[in-house]
This record gives C-alpha cells, sequence and structure tokens, in this order.
C-alpha cells in the first residue's frame, strides 16, 4: 500500500524550480519524490528548492533520496523534521530554512552556508 504523497512543482519568481511534497514520504512512495526531483533537477542544473513543510512523516527512504540530491537542494522544512533532519547529517550539508531558532517558516537558515 502506497502512502499518500503529493508532489507539485513550480518556479519562483528568480527562476528556481520548486517542489512541494504533501503528506508523508517513505519507502512506498520514495520512488515517486525521487523521480519529480530527478525531473526537477534536470530542468537547467539549478538549485532546487524542495519545501517539506506539508511532510508529516520522513524515513530513511525519504532522506536517501534527498542525500542524493543534497549538493544542489535547499529544504523548507517545519520544526517537526528537524530532529530527522538534523541527527542524519542532511541538515549539515544542506541550506535549511524554518527550522532555527525563531523558525517562523519565514525563511530563517538552520545552516546559512
Amino acid at each position: 500500500m502506497t502512502t499518500p504523497l503529493s508532489l507539485a512543482t513550480h518556479l519562483r519568481l528568480d527562476g528556481a524550480q520548486v517542489l512541494t511534497a504533501v503528506g508523508e514520504i517513505d519507502m512506498s512512495n520514495a520512488d515517486s519524490f525521487r523521480e519529480a526531483l530527478n525531473r526537477a533537477s534536470a530542468a537547467d542544473g539549478r538549485l532546487v528548492v524542495v519545501d517539506l513543510t506539508g511532510v508529516e512523516y520522513l524515513d530513511s527512504a525519504g532522506l536517501t533520496v534527498l542525500f542524493t540530491h543534497a549538493a544542489h537542494i535547499e529544504l523548507i522544512a517545519t520544526p517537526l523534521l528537524a530532529p530527522v533532519l538534523t541527527i542524519s547529517g542532511l541538515a549539515d550539508i544542506t541550506r535549511l530554512h524554518g527550522i532555527g531558532p525563531g523558525a517562523d517558516g519565514s525563511g530563517l537558515s538552520a545552516n546559512p552556508g
């Protein structure tokens, strides 16, 4: 049984690709997540913004997809995902917004560089 996951892409005004995920990312739908991220990445080689603010659960299969693209993604997440993103080390190697001190979803970065 596949866990519900909605994936949508759009371009920001600055031309950056945004992949928005809503639901849960686990082994049952990680391939769909990977394919969507591959398509967003293939567009022009630019940084892809992955919006995880609507994700309620992220397991190791989802993390693997994110690690594969870590050099070319920027993450937006809520404090709910902070433990898994931090403990996995992903927060240390990607630009991450929304989970740092005073996080309110306004784009504060947990990793400024």
